[in-house]
C-alpha cells in the first residue's frame, strides 16, 4: 500500500538504533526524507549511512541532546519543515521509588514528558497551516499496565499521554494527528540490559532470563524493530487521518485485559 507520504520530512528522535531506527527506516522506505537524532555521533552517522544506502531519500544526522533547548533547536533547524515528528527517548532507570530524589523525577519528566511536548509545540502550528501533520510518541506498555519498578517511567509517560489526549482532539480537524505507540518487550539494547540485570539478580544466564521473559509473552518471542517501525509508518500515513489521540499497544498479546 502506498502510504502517500513520499517527499515529506520527518524528525525521528533516538533513531540511531532500536525502535527509533525501526521507525526511521520504515518511513524512509516510504519516501520520507529524514532528520535523525541521537546523542552519540558515531552510531548515528552509521545509521544515516545505512538508511541512505537502502533508500533514495535525504538523511540528515544531528547528534545532540534533544532534552535541551539547544539540542531541540539544532534538530528542528536541520529540516526544511517537519511534516512528521516521532518523539522517542530512552526510559528512566528502574528502582524503588523510595530511593528516587527530586533530581531523578525532574530528569525523567524532562526527557519523557516535557521534551516531547516542547517538540510538539514547535511543530504543530506549522503542520496545521499546511493541513498535514503526523506526530507519534513512543511511550511504553507500562502506561497501560504500570510496572512497579518503573515508577519514573510510569509517571512521566502517563503525563505525556494525558497531555496528548486533550491536544489530539483539537488538531485532527486540520489533518494533524497525534498518537502514541506503546511497546512491550522488543529485542533492543534496553531489553538486553534489563535481561542481564534480571539474570544477575536471579543467578542465571542471560539466555535463561530471556527465555523466561519470552515464555510469559503469548507470541512466544520478543518483537522486532521492523514490526514496530511499520506500525509507526502507518500512523504517519495519509490514510491515518481519522486516527488520533490513541494508544496503540504492541506487546505480543502480553496485556491481560480487554481495554
Amino acid at each position: 500500500m502506498d502510504l502517500g507520504i513520499a517527499g515529506k520530512w520527518a524528525l525521528v528522535c533516538g533513531a540511531s538504533k532500536g525502535l527509533g531506527y525501526g521507525c526511521a527506516i520504515s518511513l524512509a522506505k516510504e519516501g520520507v526524507n529524514l532528520v535523525i537524532n541521537a546523542r552519540s555521533a558515531g552510531p548515528l552517522e552509521e545509521a544515516a549511512k545505512r538508511i541512505a544506502g537502502e533508500t533514495s531519500v535525504e538523511v540528515r544526522a544531528v547528534a545532540c541532546d534533544i532534552t535541551t533547548e539547544a539540542g531541540r533547536k539544532e534538530a528542528l533547524s536541520a529540516a526544511p519543515q517537519v511534516d512528521i515528528l516521532v518523539n522517542n527517548a530512552g526510559g528512566p532507570p528502574p528502582g524503588d521509588f523510595r530511593k528516587f530524589g527530586r533530581d531523578d523525577w525532574i530528569k525523567a519528566i524532562d526527557a519523557n514528558m516535557l521534551t516531547p511536548i516542547e517538540l510538539i509545540k514547535a511543530t504543530v502550528d506549522p503542520m496545521i497551516e499546511r493541513k498535514f501533520g503526523r506526530i507519534v510518541n513512543i511511550t511504553s506498555s507500562a502506561v497501560k499496565a504500570p510496572i512497579d519498578i518503573l515508577g519514573l517511567s510510569n509517571g512521566a509517560r502517563s503525563g505525556l499521554t494525558g497531555f496528548v489526549a486533550g491536544l489530539a482532539r483539537k488538531t485532527v480537524v486540520h489533518n494533524v494527528t497525534i498518537n502514541n505507540l506503546l511497546p512491550g518487550m522488543f529485542d533492543t539494547d534496553r531489553l538486553r540490559g534489563t535481561n542481564k540485570a534480571a539474570a544477575d539478580a536471579a543467578g542465571i544466564t542471560v539466555e535463561e532470563a530471556a527465555a523466561r521473559r519470552m515464555a510469559s509473552i503469548p507470541a512466544g518471542r520478543f518483537g522486532t524493530s521492523w514490526e514496530f517501525g511499520q506500525a509507526c509508518a502507518y500512523l504517519c500515513s495519509a490514510q491515518a487521518g481519522y486516527v488520533t489521540g490513541q494508544n496503540f499497544l504492541i506487546d505480543g498479546g502480553n496485556y491481560p485485559g480487554t481495554f
